[in-house]
């Protein structure tokens, strides 16, 4: 038998926390609507998931914590495909419960001004879909949904790893657009 070393705790712990409690919005579910404080460059707007579905579809994607390793990789992912995501006519939304004040930080640096990141402090719109990491509710798990314009879950990708996110929502967006 293996003798019980501390880094073991840290293992589980972490394995803890990005394990999903339930399974995903499933693909056809309709996406549920959310309106939200979000920064962009740094700036506070009021958020609409309805305004943004009426310009094109929405890749919102859930990530466990501004400013940690994981989640700053992944926002500069998207920050690196915004444009192309804007021209295909997306909106790109992160979203965590990390407060608004931490997210106008965050949105300048990890984000580089190129999309919003919404602050979901008592974990609603997380639960709402179901991107709650484990045991921690109000915490979110790495997930990524692309929403169409008529409200309804086109893809959903879920992964702790973050660097398959974007490429699996481009190319989400990318089949809606050739529709």
């Amino acid at each position: 038998m293996t003798p019980w070393h501390p880094a073991s705790a840290v293992v589980i712990a972490v394995a803890a926390v990005v394990t999903p409690a339930h399974a995903a919005l499933p693909v056809g579910a309709p996406a549920p609507d959310f309106s939200t404080q979000a920064a962009l460059a740094g700036d506070v707007f009021e958020f609409s998931l309805a305004k943004a579905l009426a310009q094109g579809p929405v890749v919102l994607y859930f990530y466990p914590a501004a400013f940690t390793a994981g989640c700053t990789i992944e926002a500069h992912s998207f920050a690196e495909a915004a444009d192309d995501f804007r021209a295909l006519g997306a909106t790109v939304i992160g979203m965590s419960n990390d407060t608004i004040d931490t997210l106008k930080s965050f949105s300048v640096s990890a984000c580089g001004g190129k999309f919003a990141v919404g602050s979901d402090p008592r974990g609603e719109i997380i639960r709402a879909y179901d991107a709650s990491a484990g045991t921690q509710r109000n915490h979110a798990n790495r997930i990524s949904y692309v929403i169409s314009p008529e409200g309804r879950v086109l893809y959903e990708y879920t992964s702790g790893n973050p660097h398959q996110h974007v490429d699996n929502t481009m190319q989400a967006v990318r089949d809606w657009a050739k529709r």
